[in-house]
Formats: C-alpha cells, sequence, structure tokens
C-alpha cells in the first residue's frame, strides 16, 4: 500500500532534485508529470493502508515507550485526542526537556522574520555581520545554511556550556571546514550565528521577545528557558521545556500550514520552505528532520549517527522510519525526545522520556498499526 501524495510537493520535489541545466526540461515536462501523479494519487488515496489511527496501536507504542523510559504520549488526529499515556513520573501538566526540540521554534520564527522583509532565506550572512566579507568561504554563506546546518562551520557543541560569557562572539568567530553548501554538520553553531544575525537585523531589540511575540505568545507558550549567557544572548540550539500538550501545538501549527487556530504566523508557502532537505543532507530541512527518503531509504538511528564525527556520517538516502508516510516531519531532541508530524494523515505523536536504547522506526511502526 502506498500514502497519499499531495501534488504540491512533488511538483517542489522534481524543482529541487533537478540541476540548473534541467531547469527547461522540467518546465516544458510538469503538465504531462503532473497529469499522470493525478491518476496515482487517486489511486493511492482510495487504497492507503492508513487512515485512522486506534488507541490499540497507540497503546501497543507506549508500552513500548514506557519500556524505554518513556514519560508522556500523546497521539492527535483530525484535531481529536487519540491516546494519551503519562508512566515514569511523567504527567499532563509536568514539563520535560525537549532539547534540540527548541531549534524548530527558532526556525518559524526565522521564517516569520523572512515574511516581515528582515531578510531573505537566500541572502548573504555577510550583508549583516560584516566582519565575514574578507573570508573567501564565509562570505559565501546564506542565512539558508546557517538553518540547514550546511554552512561549513564547526559545530562546536562547547557553545552549550553555561560559562560562555558571549556565546554570539564566540560563534561567529568559529572556522569553516568545507566549502559552503557541500557538508552537513550538526551543532550549535548555526543557529547561534543566526540569533546574531537576527539581533543585528533587529537593531539591538531583544531576540527572545522576538521569537515570544511572533511565535510562542501566539501558541499560548509562557515560561520558556531562554539559557541567555552574561551579555543576554539566548541559545536557540536547546532549552525549552514543555508538556506534551504544549509541544503539540507546534505541529498544530504545521498541520494548519503556518496557521494556529484562526492566527497565521507563518504563510503557507514560506513554511514548506522548511521541509526542503539539501544536497548535503536531504533528510534536514531549516530546524526540522524529514522522512522524504522513504519508503526506499535505509531506516538510521538520527541520534547515533549525529553521535559520529561529521566525516563519518552519511546522510543520503536515510530515513526515520520507511514505513512512515514521506511528508512525515520532526522535530527532534536528544534523549529521544519527539514530535512526529504527519500532514497526510493529519496526525500529531509525540514522545517524551529519558535516554534509553529507543527505535524511532519501531515505535512508529506500532502507532501506524504496521506491527513491529
Amino acid at each position: 500500500m502506498r500514502y497519499p501524495i499531495h501534488l504540491a510537493l512533488i511538483e517542489r520535489f522534481v524543482v529541487l532534485k533537478t540541476g540548473a541545466d534541467y531547469k527547461c526540461q522540467v518546465v516544458f515536462q510538469t503538465t504531462r508529470v503532473l497529469a499522470l501523479l493525478a491518476v496515482f494519487f487517486l489511486i493511492a488515496t482510495s487504497t492507503t493502508a492508513f487512515g485512522q489511527l486506534r488507541a490499540a496501536d497507540s497503546a501497543r507504542a507506549a508500552k513500548y515507550s514506557e519500556s524505554k523510559r518513556g514519560i508522556s504520549m500523546l497521539v492527535m488526529q483530525n484535531g481529536r485526542t487519540i491516546f494519551e499515556h503519562y508512566a515514569n513520573g511523567g504527567s499532563a501538566r509536568g514539563r520535560w526537556p525537549i532539547f534540540s526540540g527548541t531549534k524548530s521554534f527558532w526556525g518559524i520564527a526565522a521564517l516569520s522574520a523572512v515574511h516581515e522583509g528582515l531578510f531573505k532565506l537566500d541572502d548573504p550572512v555577510s550583508d549583516t555581520i560584516t566582519e565575514w566579507k574578507g573570508d573567501p568561504r564565509k562570505s559565501q554563506i546564506t542565512i539558508r545554511q546557517l538553518l540547514n546546518q550546511t554552512d561549513s562551520i564547526e559545530g562546536a557543541s562547547r557553545l552549550q556550556r553555561a560559562s560562555i560569557r558571549d556565546r554570539n562572539a564566540m560563534a561567529i568567530r568559529l572556522p569553516t571546514v568545507a566549502e559552503p553548501g557541500s557538508i552537513f554538520i550538526y551543532g550549535p553553531s548555526h543557529l547561534q550565528i543566526f540569533s546574531e544575525l537576527l539581533r543585528q537585523k533587529l537593531k539591538g531589540r531583544d531576540t527572545t521577545a522576538y521569537l515570544e511575540g511572533h511565535v510562542s505568545n501566539r501558541l499560548g507558550l509562557g515560561r520558556l528557558n531562554f539559557k541567555k549567557d552574561a551579555r543576554g544572548n539566548p541559545l536557540p540550539a536547546t532549552g525549552f521545556e514543555l508538556t506534551a500538550w504544549e509541544w503539540a501545538r507546534l505541529g498544530e501549527l504545521v498541520l494548519g500550514r503556518g496557521n494556529y487556530h484562526g492566527r497565521q504566523i507563518v504563510p503557507a508557502t514560506l513554511l514548506r520552505e522548511a521541509f526542503a532537505g539539501s544536497q548535503a543532507n536531504p533528510s534536514y530541512g531549516l530546524t526540522f528532520w524529514l522522512n522524504q527518503q522513504a519508503p526506499n531509504g535505509l531506516e538510521g538511528d538520527m541520534e547515533r549517527m549525529l553521535d559520529l564525527p561529521w566525516q563519518n556520517a552519511q546522510w543520503t538516502n536515510v530515513c526515520i522510519c520507511k514505513d512512515a508516510p514521506a511528508d512525515m516531519v520532526v522535530a527532534l531532541g536528544s534523549g529521544y525526545q519527539r514530535l512526529f508530524i504527519i500532514p497526510s494523515l493529519k496526525a500529531i505523536i509525540v514522545r517524551q522520556g529519558s535516554n534509553a536504547k529507543f527505535s524511532d522506526a519501531h515505535f512508529l511502526r506500532l502507532v501506524l498499526g504496521r506491527g513491529g
């Protein structure tokens, strides 16, 4: 069985995957391709193995999660709660660190800034951080590359230390290790540099106030931990603590195509930019992880791969779960904190817990009723 396909996403995928030399050919053949895909779409949607998620399947997934130190699990579909479960000290009101899941909120803030005209995604960073203009590599880096972590800047996990007085200054001095756009290096450096760029674009106004006013407050989220340094710079790579219900609001925003409960936080056309992978890592967009290489990709444990030296990690032909729809996007935090969002199923799945050996693919197969 196959999954529903959104033609707009397919059209974008075709364009993204085609080099400049083939653009004319793609445009010429678009009508024929989309006509064929339209037929396939009708067939696929009529025979899809997925439909209504079942509480019984979620219960099996919850049992697995609980055995791996899971503390909370929430499943929503079509705006309704399908399943809710807490264990190992978790509760509906208990906030829990989402670690790198924090990045996705900053990704939405970046898109909001684009919408307001503060910058464009493909603007050179050096237009704002002028110290980079004389560097042959750094002068080429774009804002998009900061957000999808392909800028070639060292990852610099040490930026997360509380003892650092000025994270922004430290981040912009970090070296490049390759040509921008050629490699994917995961780490806090990229968003820290973006934080400095945003600060300058805001002409010194508080970047945390910007995120609150344009994203978190609109989602009804308060009392967020920004882990500020001595200069007041937030740490965008991590820090937020949320209940499962609170984190699910970000999923509702994505399912609403940038609209949350009647409020358009980000235009739908702009939000789609967050779900386009790069050549260096097709499984990572703008602060969101992607499953777009399913069902033919090799399943990978993203957290374990991120522990590898960047030179040893292989990101091509990798997916999160072969049996989950290819349009699934994920906000991912260490210790297997997960916000799975599946637009084709209008589904949101939250999983939180302590660090333990855990399989995203196995968990998702259980939730989706695909066995284990």
